[in-house]
Protein backbone atom coordinates (compact mmCIF):
# COMPACT_ATOMS: atom_id res chain seq x y z
CA UNK A 1 0.00 0.00 0.00
CA UNK A 2 1.41 3.58 -1.11
CA UNK A 3 0.73 6.91 -0.18
CA UNK A 4 -1.56 7.44 -3.20
CA UNK A 5 -3.65 4.70 -2.54
CA UNK A 6 -5.30 6.05 0.21
CA UNK A 7 -8.56 6.49 -0.21
CA UNK A 8 -11.34 7.73 2.86
CA UNK A 9 -13.96 5.04 4.41
CA UNK A 10 -17.37 4.97 1.93
CA UNK A 11 -19.70 7.07 2.95
CA UNK A 12 -17.68 9.01 5.29
CA UNK A 13 -17.54 12.28 2.86
CA UNK A 14 -20.35 14.52 2.02
CA UNK A 15 -19.79 16.61 -0.69
CA UNK A 16 -19.17 20.39 -0.18
CA UNK A 17 -21.83 22.69 -1.33
CA UNK A 18 -19.96 24.97 -4.23
CA UNK A 19 -18.71 28.32 -3.44
CA UNK A 20 -19.87 30.34 -5.90
CA UNK A 21 -18.58 33.79 -6.25
CA UNK A 22 -15.16 33.51 -4.37
CA UNK A 23 -12.75 34.43 -6.88
CA UNK A 24 -11.23 33.66 -10.38
CA UNK A 25 -8.67 30.66 -9.67
CA UNK A 26 -11.90 29.12 -7.87
CA UNK A 27 -13.20 28.81 -11.76
CA UNK A 28 -16.78 29.97 -10.57
CA UNK A 29 -15.89 34.19 -9.43
CA UNK A 30 -16.71 37.35 -10.86
CA UNK A 31 -20.21 36.50 -12.25
CA UNK A 32 -20.57 33.38 -10.30
CA UNK A 33 -22.10 31.53 -12.95
CA UNK A 34 -25.28 33.89 -13.88
CA UNK A 35 -23.78 35.33 -17.54
CA UNK A 36 -23.55 39.44 -17.60
CA UNK A 37 -26.17 41.38 -16.47
CA UNK A 38 -29.87 40.50 -17.40
CA UNK A 39 -32.82 39.83 -15.25
CA UNK A 40 -32.00 36.07 -14.39
CA UNK A 41 -28.12 37.82 -13.37
CA UNK A 42 -30.07 39.79 -10.82
CA UNK A 43 -31.73 38.86 -7.23
CA UNK A 44 -35.39 38.30 -6.28
CA UNK A 45 -36.35 36.01 -9.99
CA UNK A 46 -39.55 36.13 -10.95
CA UNK A 47 -42.57 33.49 -10.12
CA UNK A 48 -43.13 30.52 -12.01
CA UNK A 49 -46.01 31.60 -14.96
CA UNK A 50 -44.77 35.29 -14.94
CA UNK A 51 -44.46 36.66 -18.66
CA UNK A 52 -43.44 39.89 -18.33
CA UNK A 53 -46.57 41.72 -17.42
CA UNK A 54 -48.47 40.06 -20.67
CA UNK A 55 -51.62 38.55 -19.38
CA UNK A 56 -50.03 34.60 -18.29
CA UNK A 57 -51.69 31.89 -19.98
CA UNK A 58 -53.56 30.49 -16.97
CA UNK A 59 -55.61 33.71 -16.49
CA UNK A 60 -56.48 33.52 -19.91
CA UNK A 61 -57.26 29.72 -20.41
CA UNK A 62 -61.71 29.88 -19.76
CA UNK A 63 -62.84 28.41 -15.94
CA UNK A 64 -64.56 25.50 -16.98
CA UNK A 65 -66.86 23.27 -15.29
CA UNK A 66 -67.86 22.65 -11.32
CA UNK A 67 -67.21 20.44 -8.72
CA UNK A 68 -69.29 20.10 -5.70
CA UNK A 69 -67.50 20.12 -2.31
CA UNK A 70 -70.37 18.35 -0.76
CA UNK A 71 -70.51 15.25 -2.98
CA UNK A 72 -70.32 11.81 -1.46
CA UNK A 73 -68.61 8.80 -3.11
CA UNK A 74 -70.52 5.85 -2.30
CA UNK A 75 -69.32 2.18 -3.55
CA UNK A 76 -71.91 -0.15 -5.35
CA UNK A 77 -71.98 -3.66 -4.89
CA UNK A 78 -74.51 -5.97 -6.50
CA UNK A 79 -75.82 -8.68 -4.43
CA UNK A 80 -74.19 -11.60 -6.02
CA UNK A 81 -70.94 -10.73 -4.60
CA UNK A 82 -71.87 -11.64 -1.44
CA UNK A 83 -72.49 -15.41 -2.25
CA UNK A 84 -68.81 -15.57 -0.90
CA UNK A 85 -70.04 -15.56 2.44
CA UNK A 86 -71.49 -18.95 4.20
CA UNK A 87 -74.76 -19.00 4.80
CA UNK A 88 -75.81 -16.82 8.30
CA UNK A 89 -72.35 -14.80 8.10
CA UNK A 90 -72.31 -11.07 9.12
CA UNK A 91 -71.28 -8.85 6.47
CA UNK A 92 -70.15 -5.65 7.10
CA UNK A 93 -67.69 -2.78 5.49
CA UNK A 94 -64.86 -4.44 7.98
CA UNK A 95 -65.54 -8.08 6.33
CA UNK A 96 -66.29 -6.64 2.64
CA UNK A 97 -62.57 -5.08 3.17
CA UNK A 98 -61.46 -8.27 4.05
CA UNK A 99 -62.34 -10.62 1.41
CA UNK A 100 -61.25 -7.93 -1.03
CA UNK A 101 -64.65 -7.13 -2.57
CA UNK A 102 -64.18 -3.49 -1.26
CA UNK A 103 -60.69 -1.60 -1.66
CA UNK A 104 -61.35 1.72 -0.68
CA UNK A 105 -64.81 2.61 1.26
CA UNK A 106 -64.90 6.01 0.34
CA UNK A 107 -67.79 7.51 1.78
CA UNK A 108 -70.36 4.71 2.23
CA UNK A 109 -71.34 1.21 0.28
CA UNK A 110 -74.40 0.29 -0.91
CA UNK A 111 -75.69 -3.01 -1.73
CA UNK A 112 -77.12 -2.83 -5.43
CA UNK A 113 -79.72 -5.48 -6.55
CA UNK A 114 -78.40 -6.94 -9.54
CA UNK A 115 -77.89 -10.90 -9.83
CA UNK A 116 -79.50 -13.52 -7.13
CA UNK A 117 -78.39 -14.28 -3.46
CA UNK A 118 -78.51 -18.29 -2.33
CA UNK A 119 -77.21 -17.56 1.02
CA UNK A 120 -79.34 -16.26 4.43
CA UNK A 121 -77.31 -13.19 5.42
CA UNK A 122 -77.30 -10.15 8.53
CA UNK A 123 -75.78 -6.97 5.89
CA UNK A 124 -75.20 -4.42 7.95
CA UNK A 125 -73.61 -1.60 5.12
CA UNK A 126 -74.53 2.35 4.55
CA UNK A 127 -77.21 1.82 2.07
CA UNK A 128 -79.49 -0.71 0.23
CA UNK A 129 -81.76 -0.21 -2.91
CA UNK A 130 -85.02 -1.75 -2.84
CA UNK A 131 -84.41 -4.91 -4.92
CA UNK A 132 -81.50 -5.24 -2.65
CA UNK A 133 -83.02 -5.40 0.30
CA UNK A 134 -86.11 -7.48 -0.73
CA UNK A 135 -83.60 -10.21 -1.97
CA UNK A 136 -81.94 -10.24 1.17
CA UNK A 137 -85.13 -10.46 3.19
CA UNK A 138 -86.67 -13.01 0.87
CA UNK A 139 -84.34 -15.53 2.40
CA UNK A 140 -84.35 -15.09 5.29
CA UNK A 141 -81.67 -12.39 5.90
CA UNK A 142 -81.48 -9.20 7.82
CA UNK A 143 -80.51 -5.67 5.80
CA UNK A 144 -79.63 -3.13 8.58
CA UNK A 145 -78.68 0.24 7.30
CA UNK A 146 -75.82 1.78 10.07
Amino acid sequence: MNLSELKPAEGSRHGERFRVGRGHGSGNGKTAGKGHKGQKARSGATRPGFEGGQLPLYMRLPKRGFKCINSKTIIGINVDRLNIFNDGDVVTVETLIESGIVKNPRDGVKILGNGELTKKLEVKVDAFSASAKEKIEALGGKAEVI
